[in-house]
């Protein structure tokens, strides 16, 4: 079997996937020395627990739908594939950034540039991740009716 018939040239969504699963594992035993109180990580979390959860969820969620496209053997665009995987760690990211300066876990300010930085970072990540799976969905589902 040659290597783009293995992999429907989406060798780059097994590769992110791996790169997220590993990432919520790192995140896990990162609560786990919360749990114990390490101080070095209280001082990196210094946000909501809850935020340092989510991401973690996320970053599993967003590897176990990458993985299923993948499954599917359906051949993507570049552009598709690539939005997926850079959508998946932005949107967990969020939830990262918040656990890790609580400033961003609350309304925007006018007069702070870091929010308003999260925001549109936020709005780009919400857009890619939403255009990449989204159309990801699509193909896989069109394909279902060859």
């Amino acid at each position: 079997m040659q290597q783009n018939e293995k992999h429907a040239g989406n060798v780059v969504l097994i590769r992110g996937a791996t790169l997220w699963l590993l990432m919520a594992l790192l995140l896990a035993w990162c609560m786990v020395g919360l749990n114990f109180g390490v101080a070095p990580l209280k001082t990196i979390f210094s946000g909501k627990f809850t935020r340092l959860l989510q991401a973690h969820i996320d970053f599993l969620m967003m590897s176990a739908l990458i993985l299923g496209i993948y499954a599917a053997k359906v051949p993507l665009p570049w552009h598709v594939r690539w939005a997926m995987v850079l959508g998946a760690f932005t949107n967990s990211s969020l939830f990262l950034l918040m656990a890790i300066f609580p400033v961003l876990d609350s309304p925007v300010s006018t007069t702070d540039w870091l929010p308003q930085v999260f925001q549109t970072y936020l709005l780009a990540s919400i857009l890619t991740t939403s255009y990449g799976f989204g159309k990801a969905a699509m193909i896989v589902f069109r394909s279902s009716f060859n």
